[in-house]
């Protein structure tokens, strides 16, 4: 199924992930994780978009965020550009550090909200970053928000 453009999308809850180039690196270390969600934190709440869950891993990341789409547009570019600029003054490196541009779905529903949660959270286990029974310290859910 082809991709819907995003000028077309409704407002309303979205799952956002994106993926370093080649499978590289994304987050080298805590200091890039720390610096990408304080950026996601200054544009959420620069174009007023809701964070209700994210996962940091080590070549991409995923995001729920509620708001419209046309915000979301703007967050993801500033988001994006801006970690990208940072990542490779801090590591010496040039050149495109995102592979594709950003993925969006649309949650449809309370049923995929609670899926989507849920996949969100088992990112890092099923990846084998932490046990079944640990926190991953670079995920957080707002869980009063799920279905």
């Amino acid at each position: 199924m082809p991709r819907q453009p995003r000028n077309l999308l409704p407002d309303g809850i979205f799952h956002v992930t994106a993926r370093a180039v080649a499978d590289e690196p994304l987050f080298v270390d805590d200091h890039d994780r720390k610096r990408f969600l304080w950026l996601l934190n200054r544009f959420c709440s620069e174009y007023g978009i809701r964070r209700l869950a994210y996962c940091l891993m080590g070549t991409h990341y995923h995001l729920l965020l509620e708001g419209t789409s046309a915000d979301l547009s703007r967050l993801m570019h500033q988001l994006n550009s801006r970690y990208a600029q940072r990542f490779n003054e801090r590591h010496g490196r040039h050149g495109h550090l995102f592979g594709e541009r950003y993925t969006v779905r649309v949650v449809q529903d309370e049923e995929q909200l609670s899926d989507t949660y849920a996949y969100i959270d088992a990112n890092p286990r099923q990846a084998g970053l932490c046990g079944w029974d640990e926190r991953w310290p670079w995920s957080w859910a707002d869980i009063s928000s799920a279905a």
